[in-house]
């Protein structure tokens, strides 16, 4: 009769260690999914790293749209004939007028215009002194070295219509342009370049 108890003591035994075990597994597993699922980044962080579509097509000669892609502003300016023609007569003003650093841009936009289209200037809206954001000033000053383009009224920077800075002010670099494409010829995708899937 004692082998008997033994026998259903063990079995009893066994069946609580195995339920006991059960039991805890599942109560971690439940834990560790609210745990697991903080890690993964929220859909609005996931939104500031996706690339921006801007359709440019409704946009008027000299006309400015601004945007955000990466909690980051950026400028899309349609420049007009008169604007372009304005780029060329600056050059001896600006401290880097050929876009030497590659830091500042993607390679197809080391150019005069900064651009793919040089009807289209995409720029991060930021000065490269201590990031405000200058103000669009297009009209030709009364300065004889403005023509036109952004100030940036802190501390006195200034950048022409490519966001090319000009020699003597603060900021240190030319305006970054961001990687972008077209991906239709009226609308601008920021953040994926050129030849990107």
């Amino acid at each position: 009769m004692t082998d008997d108890v033994d026998q259903i003591d063990r079995k009893r035994r066994h069946f609580l260690t195995v339920a006991t075990l059960v039991t805890g597994g599942a109560g971690m597993a439940a834990a560790a999914v609210p745990f697991l699922s903080s890690l993964k980044p929220s859909a609005r962080a996931q939104a500031l790293g996706a690339p921006v579509e801007v359709a440019v097509g409704s946009l008027e000669p000299g006309e400015m749209v601004r945007v955000m892609w990466r909690g980051r502003l950026v400028f899309v300016l349609r420049r007009d004939e008169e604007m372009l023609s304005r780029l060329s007569s600056v050059t001896e003003f600006l401290d880097d007028p050929d876009s030497q650093n590659p830091e500042q841009q993607p390679e197809f936009a080391v150019n005069e215009y900064r651009s793919i289209n040089p009807e289209f200037l995409v720029i991060e809206g930021s000065c490269t002194h201590l990031g405000c954001a200058p103000l669009a000033e297009f009209q030709v000053g009364p300065a004889d070295d403005w023509h036109g383009g952004f100030f940036c009224p802190c501390h006195g920077s200034r950048f022409d219509l490519s966001g090319r800075v000009y020699k003597s002010v603060p900021a240190p670099t030319n305006m970054r342009v961001p990687p972008y494409r077209f991906i239709r010829e009226d609308v601008i995708i920021i953040g994926v370049e050129t030849g990107a899937a």
